[in-house]
């Protein structure tokens, strides 16, 4: 059985360091099951956190916030199930997912429904998890509400608008000119970031009334742009961002009396990130949540984790790590 370990932060995503190591039978106790990992993703903040750039991360520790396995010991009703799951201190703050075995509590425990793959389950966890997050803290939207997910073709992005065609609300799209739609998005319309004439478009598919949520999955890019077109009251929700200290109208932003929603699912351990994740069983297994028709992420051995991550952090998306 084998584990990554990262000893130290490394000095940049180009020189990553990472040891394969030999892992041992973890001993678990009596409210925790042992998972037998299959397949982990590697996330942008699984990187990030091997750079030292959070500053809860502790070293040395495995990395891995999401997984796809089988529960090998615990409570027997558990016995031989297929698990998957997140967590903001699995691979955090704790060992992670990127190892042969994953001790998790009993609590944090959630079956994989059928319907999806294996690689589907291990790539779904922190984008879902975030977008639920976020629509949770600024309000599902409701039939009929127009919303914009700024960062739409990127996972959590994907999963922020998936959740709101679920609910019922037409969701306009922005990304790059030079990124791809992904097949199956869930998108009424899909506009360009570096379209001059973005702004007026906006307005005019929501007939000048404007919107009542922008989930900004960037950050800074389209602060300002997100308070020309939202509509009176509205929300911006935002996880990320490229520039830290961003000017923005205040006056505009009280006269239309806006709310601000921040996200940081690192902040929920496993089982509160996992109790967010269930919220959507229901519709996978019914088939109401649309899953986009994406090409699955690079799978890499555990050999090519380095490879992997600094991948993840240049190109973005998630990638996949095969457990040996």
């Amino acid at each position: 059985m084998k584990s990554l370990k990262l000893l130290t932060p490394s000095p940049n995503a180009d020189e990553i360091k990472i040891e394969i190591t030999e892992q041992s039978k973890p001993v678990i106790g009596p409210t925790e099951a042992l998972i037998r990992v299959s397949m982990a993703a590697i996330n942008p903040s699984d990187v990030k956190a091997s750079l030292g750039h959070m500053p809860q991360a502790v070293f040395p520790r495995t990395p891995g916030r999401d997984y796809v396995g089988v529960v090998e010991e615990g409570p027997k009703a558990w016995i031989g199930k297929t698990v998957f799951g997140s967590g903001g201190d699995v691979g955090i703050t704790r060992d992670g997912s990127h190892a042969s075995y994953l001790v998790l509590p009993t609590t944090a425990l959630i079956e994989k429904p059928s319907l999806l793959t294996d690689a589907q389950a291990a790539s779904m966890g922190v984008p879902y998890v975030t977008a639920l997050d976020g629509w949770s803290k600024a309000g599902y939207p409701a039939p009929g509400d127009k919303v914009i997910v700024a960062g739409a073709m990127g996972k959590v992005g994907l999963a922020a608008a998936a959740l709101a065609k679920l609910y019922g609300a037409t969701v306009i799209g922005i990304k790059r000119r030079s990124t791809a739609a992904v097949p199956g998005h869930a998108c009424a319309e899909l506009l360009d970031m570096e379209d001059s004439d973005l702004e007026r478009k906006l307005m005019d598919l929501s007939n000048g009334s404007g919107y009542s949520c922008v989930y900004n999955t960037v950050g800074s890019p389209y602060l300002d742009l997100a308070l020309n077109v939202l509509s009176h009251k509205g929300k911006q929700i935002l996880i990320s961002t490229l520039d830290r200290n961003c000017p923005f109208d205040i006056f505009k932003f009280f006269r239309k009396e806006m709310t601000f929603y921040g996200v940081d699912t690192l902040k929920m351990d496993t089982v509160a990130s996992n109790q967010v994740l269930k919220k959507i069983l229901p519709h996978i297994i019914s088939k109401r949540l649309e899953l986009p028709d994406e090409e699955r992420p690079l799978i890499y051995t555990m050999a090519d984790a380095a490879k992997g991550f600094s991948i993840t952090f240049k190109n973005g998306g998630v990638g996949l790590l095969k457990i040996d």
